[in-house]
């Protein structure tokens, strides 16, 4: 579950001993929290997923691209489940992500929950050095003669994640198995480590047609920068999001979804970037389709915002 940077920039840049890596930036990460967090699935009425695609460093040949589906639902009172798939490509890496999620929440009095949940998959990873054989220079050894590797890895994750109809906080770690993706000669390159998320959220009623949503998220793992993202959105009429979005030394940008259905939403995100890579690249896009499914018309849906 991450754009694999680390092995890409390895092979292009002759193996530099680089070792943990981040797992892929969601600019509209609010709207798809059973990616990042398998307590999330079924804290929601009938059945929501979605569809979310994006394109990081425009202008750069091979940038990384990020496709995402998500699905869940509650089963049962206290039990959801739910499942995620993600494909992540750079150059010559490319990485298929398929997970289940389980969850179990705790009624803590009025609108208060509190969920865990737990998240089991396989991470399917493989390079084609053959696509990029011809601009690596002459490395004296036989790394390149030991084939395109191709593995399949299990991981594990889990998290917490506390919530009313107005706001929530959560953490979770949604792979917590080390794994290395090549290995030559006692030497490792593509190191996946265990990663960290705390996000959280608060929807204010300015009026009763205008809500404001600000929600934050720090991300973390071994021997990786700290992400902190802070976004703030603006809810019109419960149809139309505006918002800005900004990326600790990283980026910042503009958000905007719409209600075409009551349960069926599209939306997008801009993030210009501001980091040493603005010389190359002048932005990140992301497009985003959500949608929920009611079976039974005798529910009534509480009024959820993220």
């Amino acid at each position: 579950m991450k754009n694999i940077y680390i092995i890409a920039i390895v092979a292009l840049s002759m193996f530099t001993d680089l070792q943990a890596q981040q797992d892929p930036h969601y600019t509209q990460y609010m709207y798809n929290m059973s990616v990042i967090n398998p307590a999330y699935a079924g804290s929601k009425e009938g059945i929501s997923g979605g569809v979310l695609y994006r394109k990081q460093w425009v202008e750069i040949e091979d940038a990384p691209t990020t496709g995402t589906f998500f699905l869940h639902s509650p089963v049962e009172k206290n039990v959801g489940l739910g499942l995620s798939v993600i494909s992540d490509k750079i150059g010559p890496v490319e990485e298929n992500n398929f997970y289940g999620d389980f969850s179990y929440t705790l009624n803590l009095g009025g609108e208060h929950r509190l969920a865990f949940g737990l998240k089991a998959g396989l991470t399917m990873h493989k390079i084609d050095f053959n696509s990029i054989s011809s601009t690596l220079p002459d490395l004296g050894d036989d790394v390149f003669g030991q084939g395109n590797p191709n593995e399949t890895f299990f991981n594990l994750g889990t998290g917490l994640f506390y919530y009313t109809n107005k706001y929530y906080v959560a953490f979770s770690m949604p792979n917590m198995l080390k794994s290395n993706y090549l290995d030559f000669d006692g030497r490792q390159y593509g190191t996946e480590v265990l990663h960290y998320f705390l996000t959280g959220g608060y929807v204010f009623d300015l009026n009763p047609n205008l809500k404001f949503k600000p929600f934050a998220m720090v991300k973390s793992s071994v021997n990786a920068p700290l992400s902190f993202d802070i976004s703030t959105n603006f809810m019109i009429y419960d149809k139309l999001e505006l918002g800005a979005t900004y990326r600790l030394e990283d980026s910042f940008g503009a958000m905007v979804n719409f209600a075409i259905t009551p349960s069926l939403r599209v939306g997008y995100a801009y993030d210009h970037i501001i980091s040493d890579l603005n010389v190359a690249t002048p932005a990140s896009h992301e497009v985003m389709i959500l949608f929920d499914i009611n079976f039974s018309k005798k529910v009534s849906q509480s009024p959820r915002y993220f």
